[in-house]
């Protein structure tokens, strides 16, 4: 190989090594935004328009518009509950698996508990929550006894909405028939 011609692949492989690198950081970037993490730099389109990024929304954030006072609040986009407390603080925040029917947005009560039953999908349950009705279907909140979060068979007509063992515990002590369940 001539000198000149090793000379042109060390320039080629700087120039490899660098986009490499380049993209590595980029798509390290976005994955971290689109995790919700901070991102190190702002996307292409807020640069190209000068203007500046919008920091994103925790999902975990209790939403805006969710009620006041002592209550539970069920995102249906963010597939979220949060347990809030008398001062209007989360107590408790987790991540849900909602049912097939969902409830229109509004603000409902609790209106009856059980301990164990099985549910409209045929999975044994624990602490159900009921809160809602839509067209014949009860809605509430459970959790399978066998741990699991597994979305529902989307040709059954089911009202749980499944959530952990541990977050059902905490949700069938804070949301006695009569507490306020808010959907948004």
């Amino acid at each position: 190989m001539s000198r000149s011609s090793s000379g042109i692949v060390a320039v080629l492989t700087a120039a490899a090594i660098a986009t490499v690198g380049f993209l590595a950081y980029q798509a390290s970037a976005n994955a971290s935004e689109a995790l919700g993490g901070p991102s190190a730099t702002p996307s292409a389109s807020a640069s190209a328009s000068g203007a500046a990024a919008q920091p994103r929304k925790d999902p975990r954030s209790l939403p805006a518009d969710s009620g006041s006072g002592e209550r539970v609040v069920y995102s249906l986009r963010d597939r979220r509950v949060w347990l809030v407390g008398e001062g209007g603080k989360p107590e408790r925040s987790f991540a849900v698996v909602p049912s097939t029917i969902s409830p229109d947005a509004g603000t409902y009560l609790v209106s009856s508990r059980s301990g164990a039953v099985t549910g409209s999908d045929g999975v044994r349950v624990e602490h159900v929550v009921r809160f809602a009705n839509v067209n014949e279907v009860a809605i509430g909140f459970s959790a399978a006894l066998d741990g699991t979060m597994s979305a529902p068979d989307p040709s059954l007509r089911t009202g749980g909405v499944r959530m952990k063992r541990a977050d059902g515990n905490a949700l069938w002590t804070f949301a006695t028939v009569g507490t306020k369940v808010v959907v948004v």
